[in-house]
């Protein structure tokens, strides 16, 4: 395993060595990761939390690093040795993989010793807001699929091998079915998928031979490129005749692959000479920069496609490259007593929720979403009393619930530095993402200019913010 604890960012290190040198390094500290509200991304699907587990579980400062910072010349020998028997001791809880959250929200919440929530914080944030970015990328994808299988296909156009592997296991978490990424596929047990490329028709003197001589080799799960040289002029005839083969000796072909041209009018087209040749259970899949906004406009065209492959505009979230997560102080602890911290900025989405703090998600009757409250942690919600959440957005609105069930989303990872969680396969955490989009109703999630989402602040935490933010201001005033 990769030692990553120099994964981090220099001021880390050097804010670690002055905590340290005026002797507060242990002294108790809680940080949130969150992302504030944009217009790409309403909502996110949180992921990269067993990435980050592995991370946490592996810090340690070997020979290699120790003689690399000694040779920075910035740190004494006391600190170097201090490092020397560095671990995480502190707790860490986080929201599932695969739970739908929002801009404010804390992903995943530290409490450590100064020094160790300091030195965590870029790998954390690099390690969550990638996999966050793109499982939610892949969720709006595999919407606008409207049920239609999505193949991650992304990993030539990825920011380097880390980003295309973990990516894609992102990308399933996000609700695609597959992966062209066979290291994903080994590691985390993602179904591979993939036909043969336009190199292979030409390779051999013309379309049929190379059909037919991949046929031969894959009679059972033949799927065949069809653009190299005319769509429908050669490429589905030739498929046509090579699956009228297959089937005349006892084989099931699987389908044809569309990479380029107007794929709704390809699509129809290749469709109906399919059928009419017989093979009405022949699927067509489609490739080639898609996105969300191009597979939502091929659906409302009609196109007929039963397999989407997305490659460089999913892997890479092309129309947002950072999902902009953040991690902020929340709170410190002075002789065992909670001070809780704010960042305060002239920009009112940059002022930060003070305390150390939970989120609860409220559904109705049904089992569907309703709001999400944040909360200090140590406030419970008593569902036998009505509750009022405030619209995010149009604060005089509001929503008062009588009948309704409340979900902590955090859960704990790790306790006093040893982990208490136990990381589910990605299977598990497929099934619970699925289960948890379909708690909401299509109004959040649709495309087009999205229902904004309840998320309030307790009275509790909203009395705190605003108390601290008059006293802050009144101070500078």
């Amino acid at each position: 395993m990769r030692n990553l604890t120099l994964l981090t960012d220099l001021y880390q290190l050097t804010m670690m060595y002055g905590y340290f040198k005026k002797g507060v390094h242990e002294k108790e500290a809680a940080f949130d990761i969150f992302f504030r509200a944009n217009k790409t991304i309403t909502y996110s699907v949180a992921a990269g939390l067993q990435q980050a587990v592995e991370y946490i579980n592996g810090l340690r400062f070997g020979e290699e690093e120790i003689t690399y910072l000694r040779g920075l010349n910035l740190f004494d020998e006391e600190f170097l040795s201090y490092l020397k028997d560095f671990r995480f001791t502190g707790d860490i809880s986080a929201v599932k993989e695969g739970t739908v959250v929002f801009p404010q929200e804390p992903i995943l919440t530290v409490k450590a010793p100064l020094a160790e929530a300091q030195l965590i914080e870029t790998a954390l944030l690099n390690i969550i807001d990638h996999q966050t970015l793109i499982a939610t990328k892949a969720a709006k994808v595999c919407y606008a699929a409207q049920g239609g299988k999505v193949m991650e296909f992304g990993l030539r156009r990825a920011q380097g091998p880390d980003a295309g592997t973990d990516g894609a296991r992102a990308s399933v978490i996000g609700g695609c079915s597959s992966t062209s990424n066979v290291l994903t596929g080994m590691k985390y047990g993602v179904p591979v998928s993939g036909t043969h490329s336009h190199s292979w028709v030409m390779n051999f003197k013309d379309e049929y031979t190379a059909f037919r001589a991949y046929a031969d080799i894959y009679p059972d799960t033949c799927t065949l490129l069809v653009d190299t040289y005319d769509t429908l002029k050669s490429g589905v005839p030739n498929a046509i005749r090579v699956f009228k083969e297959l089937k005349a000796a006892g084989h099931k072909p699987v389908g044809i692959r569309l990479d380029s041209g107007d794929l709704a009018y390809l699509s129809k087209k290749a469709r109906k000479m399919l059928d009419e040749a017989g093979f009405t259970e022949v699927a067509i899949c489609a490739s080639g920069d898609l996105d969300e906004k191009l597979i939502a406009s091929l659906k409302a065209q009609g196109a007929k496609i039963d397999v989407w492959g997305v490659g460089t505009k999913l892997i890479t979230s092309d129309d947002m490259p950072a999902l902009g997560g953040v991690y902020k102080m929340s709170a410190v602890w002075e002789n065992g007593t909670l001070i809780p911290k704010m960042k305060v900025s002239d920009n009112s989405a940059k002022i930060t929720n003070p305390g150390y703090k939970t989120t609860y998600r409220i559904y109705d009757r049904a089992g569907m979403a309703q709001a999400d409250l944040i909360c200090l942690a140590d406030e419970k919600i008593d569902t036998t009393k009505p509750l009022t959440i405030f619209h995010p957005i149009e604060t005089w609105k509001k929503t008062t619930f009588t009948e309704y069930s409340v979900k902590p989303l955090h859960v704990p990872v790790f306790k006093g530095g040893k982990q208490v969680y136990q990381t589910p396969s990605l299977q598990e955490i497929v099934a619970f993402a699925k289960e948890e989009r379909a708690t909401f109703w299509e109004e959040y999630r649709r495309l087009d200019q999205p229902e904004v989402y309840k998320v309030d602040l307790s009275q509790k935490l909203y009395d705190l913010k605003h108390a601290m933010l008059s006293e802050i201001r009144g101070e500078k005033a």
